[in-house]
């Protein structure tokens, strides 16, 4: 046994050991700097240091975009059902009750009539909390029917993805959304209203491969992984290493791949803008 051990003087005070609460501070995933989780959120929960833009939570990018009072929510009576009686780890059905629990939200998908910087739109947002924004019929119905209210309304069509794709536990019924959404923007386009399209991190599979690409115009936010397959997959499937930043958005616009990167402050302003020049 040891001759001396090491006290604690507060703890023979009888006093509580101080601890800092969790939360103040994050880590920077672009410049890897400590940063005060208070100073990320006021920037619109960018880094203060390089600009890497973390994760926008749903609500926050809806006040930050639509003009105030101006949002009427629609659709919200749409719910997904358990058409195929899918089961892994659990039941689709079951899945889908914790995550309306969770969240407040009936699916991965939410539309509006609104207006952007004064600009009146049929406006769309995934929500990726939600089953990591994959499209299942209820999100590719409510996709098809922002479309077709601009149609009739004669607006601007906008659309902010964020999507894993096709969602699988609704099998064909899943995949069949990527047909009905492209054709129902199909007749947007063929009315001469115009659609901007605005990928986010990520978009990927089934909603990259249909009407997210289908824009107008197309912008990303920076840094955002856009592309069909993963990185991961098709170095497998190609057996060849992949160019730096791959399916990144600075990749695709050197590429020809999208109209320009625009980052999270200017979002609102930049879309006004374009729209009152396309609509001129």
């Amino acid at each position: 046994m040891a001759w001396w051990s090491r006290k604690n003087k507060a703890t023979e005070l009888g006093a509580e050991k101080r601890s800092v609460p969790t939360g103040l501070f994050q880590k920077c995933e672009g410049c890897s700097s400590t940063l005060d989780s208070q100073k990320v959120v006021a920037a619109l929960r960018c880094c203060p240091q390089c600009g890497y833009h973390f994760t926008l939570p749903t609500d926050e990018r809806l006040a930050l975009l639509l003009d105030e009072a101006s949002a009427e929510e629609c659709d919200i009576e749409l719910v997904p059902m358990d058409a195929l009686s899918f089961h892994d780890s659990k039941s689709y059905a079951d899945r889908l009750s914790v995550l309306r629990r969770k969240t407040g939200q009936n699916d991965a998908f939410r539309s509006f009539l609104g207006s952007i910087d004064g600009v009146e739109v049929s406006f769309g947002v995934f929500q990726f909390e939600f089953m990591g924004g994959s499209m299942g019929s209820v999100v590719g119905e409510k996709i098809a029917r922002l479309y077709e209210r601009a149609l009739s309304l004669r607006r601007p069509a906008v659309v902010l993805s964020a999507s894993g794709g096709a969602r699988m536990q609704e099998g064909i019924l899943s995949l069949m959304q990527m047909a009905k959404t492209s054709a129902a923007l199909g007749r947007l386009r063929a009315a001469g209203i115009p659609y901007i399209s605005v990928l986010l991190h990520p978009t990927t599979g089934g909603v990259a491969a249909s009407f997210a690409m289908l824009g107008d115009i197309i912008i990303a936010e920076p840094g955002a992984m856009i592309g069909f397959a993963g990185p991961r997959v098709i170095e497998q499937t190609i057996r060849q290493k992949l160019p730096e930043g791959f399916q990144r958005a600075e990749f695709l616009l050197e590429h020809g791949m999208i109209d320009a990167i625009v980052p999270r402050s200017q979002l609102k302003s930049w879309l006004g803008q374009t729209l009152r020049l396309l609509a001129g």
